[in-house]
């Protein structure tokens, strides 16, 4: 049975991720930030006993990602196969995205950049070495569109655009890394399109409807997406269909 680390699993993207390998005969990892969030995956444990383990994990705490690695290889009976990293931030309480430099506070724009930049990178530092023991790993980052420098033409959300071209880059710099000493470990860069969660909420009103995509729509499309390009050249940034993305 293949094994998958899911970080950001309580909702959204990432619960999505959780059902649809659940359904697929994966044993999965779910990581849970707070102990209160974990009960939105109580009712999956129930349903699938043995095949979904949940995990406390922090991505802005190392030593929280630290240890629940150290958990995860501890029990691990297959090599991991999978990692997604889906946690990240758009908006907060009455904290929203900057639509101009006056807007701009340096405490949110620190935050975004360790939830949304940094804490994959630290996850993926501690997780690559479970990872390379399967001949065909992946780990794959929720990144999006907005962190494209060449297809910025609107400005505005200084924050998030930052953290997720910072996403980017890191992902890319690490798969040059990865790429000289585990060149079997893929590592990918995907945009999701704008999918109906809490995260997109609060401005889906002006997404046309043939354009927002339900979690299950959307999880089945990077799925695909994985599959069909699992071995290939690692440190890409694709989207939804497949198609390659401008850094």
């Amino acid at each position: 049975m293949p094994t998958a680390l899911v970080a950001g699993a309580t909702r959204g993207i990432g619960r999505g991720f959780v059902e649809a390998l659940l359904q697929r005969d994966w044993s999965v990892y779910a990581s849970y930030r707070h102990a209160g969030s974990a009960q939105a995956l109580d009712e999956l444990s129930r349903r699938h006993p043995g095949q979904l383990r949940q995990v406390p994990l922090d991505l802005t705490d190392e030593d929280s990602i630290r240890a629940t690695v150290a958990q995860i290889e501890s029990e691990l009976l297959e090599p991991l196969e999978l990692g997604l990293c889906c946690a990240g931030l758009l908006h907060e309480g009455d904290q929203r995205p900057e639509k101009s430099l006056a807007k701009l506070s340096p405490d949110w724009f620190q935050r975004s950049m360790a939830v949304n930049g940094l804490g994959p990178l630290l996850l993926l530092k501690h997780l690559h070495p479970l990872l390379v023991h399967h001949t065909s790993s992946q780990y794959a980052v929720i990144s999006a569109r907005v962190g494209s420098i060449t297809e910025n033409q609107l400005g505005g959300w200084y924050s998030y655009r930052a953290s997720k071209a910072a996403l980017n880059m890191l992902m890319k710099t690490a798969a040059i890394e990865m790429g000289r000493r585990f060149p079997h470990l893929q590592l990918l860069c995907l945009h999701p399109g704008t999918t109906d969660t809490e995260l997109s909420e609060p401005f889906s009103a002006r997404v046309p409807r043939e354009k927002l995509f339900s979690v299950e729509c959307t999880v089945h499309q990077l799925l695909q997406v994985l599959e069909d390009n699992r071995g290939g050249e690692s440190g890409r940034f694709l989207s939804w269909d497949g198609s390659e993305l401008p850094w």
